[in-house]
């Protein structure tokens, strides 16, 4: 019997990360016991009662942070550890990551109090669900082909990008772009006519698009949109601009055309820095010379001093502090005497 929030909303449960395979969609989702990552489940999603991934335990509020392996190097700390010693597997038809879990602490569940947006787990997924759910899979790609053909026919100005069955109910769902409103009512007609069943489209914009298919972005990695991230931040380029990149917009976008995902991830660490130094611009008095801030790196914590006639001075971050009795960034005394000596 499939188990309703509201009517649970005050019950202690186990609550994990669920990925949704065809949208990558990632819920937080409760359960009465417990269950492990790569567990298939039948829950709600914002679409209908479809098939979800169990990714692992949620993380809990104001559990200790535990880093990971500081030896890794790389993609993988285990990469060529096989008998071969050549760093592949042998069956290349399985991923290199499906039987090793050593780079990834797992955390064991533990009951909390389910609140919030928590949906609960509807039932877990059947041998009879999973058959069927790789029979939708081969049927995708029938009913994607149909419906370009019939775009075509009706010359829509329109890009269908994915196709998914749901699981749960008789639903197909036609994931498109489009640059302006498209009056398909004459397309789902048709389409309904095939496959004889609930017809949604659904107009999606280019990050969702990177976001559906993936792919392999500049890094070389997978698209951070279609593995990693939740929700699609918005990115600005006075991110770009914070963290003294190039503000070209070859460099700084992604195959979906626009600002990468990964400026938003240390926006906030190099605020946060920024706040501890002088502004750029700044004036700091050193032996009776005034100096201007023309360069701040947060990574290498040194601040770039200039003065008269071209001369520079790298200074760390840590020597240069505020002084709210005078009102002015000053560099502290130990490090001009030690400065000034080495001349």
């Amino acid at each position: 019997m499939k188990q309703k929030t509201a009517e649970r909303s005050d019950d202690y449960a186990y609550v994990y990360v669920v990925k949704n395979p065809a949208c990558n969609d990632i819920s937080l989702c409760a359960w009465d016991s417990v269950l492990y990552g790569g567990t298939p489940v039948m829950y709600d999603t914002r679409f209908g009662l479809d098939l979800g991934i169990v990714v692992g335990a949620a993380p809990q509020s104001g559990a200790s942070y535990v880093p990971g392996p500081s030896e890794v190097r790389g993609a993988c700390l285990h990469f060529g550890d096989d008998d071969d010693g050549d760093g592949y597997s042998s069956d290349t038809s399985e991923h290199q990551c499906n039987s090793c879990f050593h780079c990834q602490i797992a955390r064991e569940p533990e009951k909390m109090l389910v609140d919030g947006d928590v949906t609960w787990i509807d039932h877990l997924a059947t041998p009879s669900e999973m058959a069927r759910y790789a029979e939708n899979s081969e049927k995708e790609e029938y009913a994607t082909r149909i419906c370009r053909e019939k775009i075509k026919k009706h010359g829509l100005d329109m890009k269908l990008v994915t196709t998914h069955f749901l699981l749960g109910e008789p639903k197909v769902i036609f994931f498109f772009t489009a640059e302006q409103r498209v009056d398909f009512r004459e397309l789902v007609k048709d389409l309904v006519a095939v496959f004889r069943m609930r017809i949604e489209l659904r107009q999606i914009g280019v990050r969702d698009e990177s976001r559906l298919i993936g792919g392999l972005s500049v890094c070389g990695r997978d698209y951070c949109c279609h593995m990693i991230t939740k929700e699609m931040e918005p990115v600005t380029i006075k991110m770009a601009k914070e963290q003294n990149l190039s503000l070209n917009s070859m460099k700084i976008s992604g195959p979906c055309g626009r600002l990468l995902c990964c400026l938003a991830y240390e926006y906030d660490y190099y605020m946060e820095e920024k706040a501890s130094c002088p502004p750029e611009g700044t004036r700091i008095k050193i032996e009776h010379e005034l100096w201007r801030v023309s360069e701040i790196n947060i990574l290498s914590h040194m601040i770039t001093l200039s003065a008269s006639e071209g001369r520079t001075l790298s200074v760390p971050s840590e020597e240069i502090s505020f002084n709210s009795a005078t009102g002015y960034w000053e560099l502290s005394e130990e490090y001009q005497e030690e400065l000034f000596s080495a001349e």
